[in-house]
């Protein structure tokens, strides 16, 4: 496996690797491993090439060894990604850490509508749970945010990903921070406010509580649950959202906020003071009303207790409604009251703007999971050769596997989830897989898709390169790179990957995969979401096709 142009993986790794790239940071990717003895447990390994992020990824090589200390520090809990060893050479730093084979829990939440109250209830509690059993052994996450946060293949939470963290206590003595990281729509006011008071002649000035700031993030990603957006682009005076917010001491009168339920509401202001030390703490947030609600999802020790109806739920939440247009940048008008401030600089996000090289990743092909003895691999997509393996019957069985796929029913008129998919189901990812929602499929011809993609993108104002996408002629079609600011103003990156199925009598069947690089992916989901919508033409559903039929 060609693993990079910049220097091989070291050759003596204790375990070995059985994945494609499953993911990847600025200066890091993720694959998957099991012990050189044993085909399993199956556990993640984040691959970090120490020169490039130093050079390129602004992060020092005493960052790398606090994240790897402090991660296993912490030690085990059912809410935070378990660290298990870590191991480096000359050029590469490896960890070894618990799986999430639930995938990312903020892909499988709809942009702009949020979950039920019961379901965002569930995984405040669950991050609450995990985030104050860090600071029980005094360490703080300090970059808090949905792209961090995954789920066990029950749907539990898993707060992931310590590059950032600090201990803030240590045998009694408490430290202050100054560093400037997180992304700014997650990040609390107090901690933008320490870079613009580097300098000052107050002691405590461009210092802040690092554990404060991780509620006041815990706040912000209550109040995203609930509603599919984030409340501000960043608490600073060029943020309208915010100012009003300060200025009617929590009692916006953005619409945002009216959809939060009232109990919740007193909750979030708690949480979200303004003033630091006016903040709820954890007994505070657990003495609340409506944190003590009762939640038939939960069981006694906090953990998922319907993991199947909970996946229901969650998927019968994801819909793509083709008679509706594409919404315009969330709330781009709305940025600052004041003309002048049209271009007021955003303060930005601390994560590395520059991606590490693209030819490191090789990303992981999601199988279709339903096909059974159909099944396609998920690293080796059917070749031309292979065509003649199904006969006709076998290419009907595959289209109805496809329409019983759990990715497929986001596309429905009506949305729900297909009897036969709850039926068959024995655990959460049954229903809700483990790979990205953000995916669809195509009897169009490659040309034409690859045009119609283009054009989307250009209609949402996405830099297009000055050459057009190379169409291959064999199972990869193309690759579209994508690198654009999402509503909030903050930077969203990744690839429209577009490969092929071939199977008899279709011909072939394209596969339109939107793989996030970097970004929200709340907002990534809006930006899958508007692109959809634009190819709806393109986009393959069952049900439509099914109309065809019964038409002819």
């Amino acid at each position: 496996m060609q693993q990079s142009q910049l220097d091989p993986l070291p050759a003596d790794l204790p375990f070995k690797i059985i994945s494609k790239t499953i993911g990847r940071g600025a200066y890091a990717s993720i694959k998957k491993a099991i012990p050189l003895d044993a085909p399993s447990p199956v556990f993640a390994v984040k691959l970090i090439h120490k020169g490039y992020a130093t050079k390129h990824g602004r992060i020092s090589a005493k960052q790398i060894a606090m994240e790897v200390s402090l991660h296993s520090h912490i030690g085990q809990h059912p809410n935070v990604i378990e660290w298990f060893a870590t191991g480096e050479d000359d050029v590469w730093r490896w960890i070894a850490m618990e799986y999430a084979e639930g995938g990312d829990l903020f892909d499988k939440i709809e942009a702009d509508v949020g979950v039920t109250e019961n379901i965002a209830h569930l995984y405040f509690l669950q991050l609450i749970s995990g985030v104050s059993f860090m600071h029980s052994k005094g360490v703080a996450h300090r970059d808090l945010k949905p792209e961090n946060i995954l789920m066990s293949e029950s749907g539990n939470l898993k707060l992931a990903d310590f590059g950032m963290a600090t201990m803030f206590e240590y045998k009694g003595q408490r430290k202050l921070s100054t560093t400037m990281c997180g992304s700014p729509p997650y990040i609390a006011p107090e901690v933008l406010a320490c870079a613009r008071a580097t300098g000052t002649k107050t002691p405590q000035a461009g210092k802040y509580s690092a554990d404060l700031v991780d509620v006041w993030s815990c706040g912000v990603i209550l109040f995203v649950l609930l509603v599919g957006n984030t409340p501000w682009d960043e608490p600073t005076a060029g943020s309208w959202e915010f100012q009003e917010y300060v200025k009617m001491n929590g009692r916006s009168t953005d619409k945002l906020w009216q959809r939060i339920p009232a109990d919740a509401l007193s909750l979030l202001r708690g949480m979200m003071s303004v003033e630091s030390k006016k903040r709820f703490s954890f007994a505070q947030i657990r003495q609340h009303p409506w944190y003590t609600r009762k939640n038939r999802f939960l069981r006694e020790d906090g953990q998922v207790a319907d993991p199947l109806n909970l996946a229901t739920q969650m998927l019968e939440n994801l819909h793509i409604d083709f008679s509706q247009q594409p919404t315009s940048s969330q709330r781009q008008s709305q940025h600052s009251t004041d003309p002048m401030d049209i271009d007021t600089p955003m303060i930005s996000a601390t994560q590395p703007e520059t991606p590490i090289n693209d030819v490191l990743f090789d990303w992981e092909r999601p199988a279709i999971r339903s096909l059974g003895a159909l099944a396609i691999s998920s690293t080796q997509p059917v070749s031309r050769a292979d065509v003649g393996i199904y006969p006709p019957t076998q290419s009907a069985a595959f289209l109805q596997a496809l329409a019983e796929e759990p990715t497929m029913s986001q596309f429905s008129q009506v949305p729900g989830v297909p009897l036969t998919l709850t039926q068959r189901a024995q655990r959460f990812r049954d229903i809700m897989p483990a790979h990205s929602f953000s995916r669809f499929f195509s009897h169009m011809p490659p040309q034409l898709l690859v045009q119609m993609l283009s054009d989307a993108l250009h209609n949402l104002n996405v830099p297009l390169p000055a050459q057009p996408p190379y169409i291959g002629q064999g199972d990869h079609v193309a690759t579209l790179k994508v690198k654009t600011a999402d509503s909030r103003r903050q930077s969203l990156h990744g690839d429209i990957v577009v490969d092929k199925y071939y199977l008899p009598e279709l011909q072939e069947l394209l596969e339109v995969r939107f793989v996030k690089v970097k970004g929200d992916p709340l907002e990534w989901r809006r930006f899958f979401k508007n692109v959809a919508l634009l190819c709806k033409d393109g986009v393959y559903r069952p049900e439509a096709e099914a109309e065809k039929v019964a038409t002819v």
